[in-house]
């Protein structure tokens, strides 16, 4: 074997061994509900409104407008802040269209420690993860602004303290090192830090905080079902 093919066999190695392990840590970390999608083999989209202008709010009134167009909800998740009238808070595209301005504003609250950041789905299926500065608007199919960022280029939010009593319901999207998204909520109250280290235990290198104590899954394959809600943007994946 010559040295080219060593290396290559070297990294194909590191790469397998990193799925493995992103693999047992989500089935064995049981303080969380997990779900990674493969957004260029299933179907992940963004959703607000239906085709009559009124806000889903719900996860459950997601599923029943799904079943009515023969779709099956698989995976649902609130997608980040909303205002009172449940308006995205911040940047939020759609099918290509832009229902929401970014906000690049300071202020008080969670969504506003900068950095806060955004994730998107290219017109190509690719989803990702950036700081809200470095947001390039080009053939973008879908977008949700939140904050704060989790991890940063793989280091944790350096707001986050370790040992923290500020604990809470939340959930949070991150990108693994295959390219796939990882979704997480906690299943009981956890800290902004321990909550980052999760995703970066999993070799996520940027990861975003969506939501807090109003956050809910449905993930019927893992026996964890919550249909209630009162949301902005929800995320789903359908088949």
């Amino acid at each position: 074997m010559n040295r080219k093919s060593k290396i290559f066999a070297i990294l194909i190695f590191l790469t397998v061994g990193l799925l493995i392990s992103a693999t047992k840590l989500t089935n064995q970390d049981k303080r969380f509900v997990s779900y990674i999608v493969d957004a260029k083999k299933q179907d992940l989209k963004l959703y607000w409104k239906d085709e009559n202008d009124r806000n889903f709010k719900s996860l459950e009134n997601l599923k029943i407008w799904l079943e009515k167009k023969d779709k099956k909800l698989v995976f649902a998740m609130n997608a980040g802040m909303y205002k009172k009238d449940n308006s995205p808070q911040g940047l939020y595209i759609e099918n290509k269209k832009s229902l929401s301005v970014i906000d690049t504003l300071n202020g008080n609250g969670n969504f506003y420690l900068k950095p806060n950041g955004i994730f998107y789905i290219t017109s190509k299926n690719i989803p990702n993860i950036c700081i809200t500065e470095n947001f390039k608007n080009h053939n973008i199919k879908y977008a949700t602004q939140s904050g704060p960022m989790l991890l940063i280029n793989g280091q944790i939010h350096s707001a986050f303290k370790e040992n923290s009593t500020n604990l809470n319901i939340r959930n949070g999207v991150g990108i693994l090192a295959n390219g796939k998204v990882i979704f997480a909520m906690s299943k009981e109250e956890i800290n902004f830090y321990d909550f980052a280290n999760y995703f970066k235990t999993l070799g996520c290198k940027n990861a975003l905080y969506l939501d807090g104590f109003v956050s809910r899954t449905y993930l019927p394959s893992q026996n964890w079902i919550q249909k209630d809600g009162n949301f902005g943007v929800i995320i789903g994946v359908i088949k």
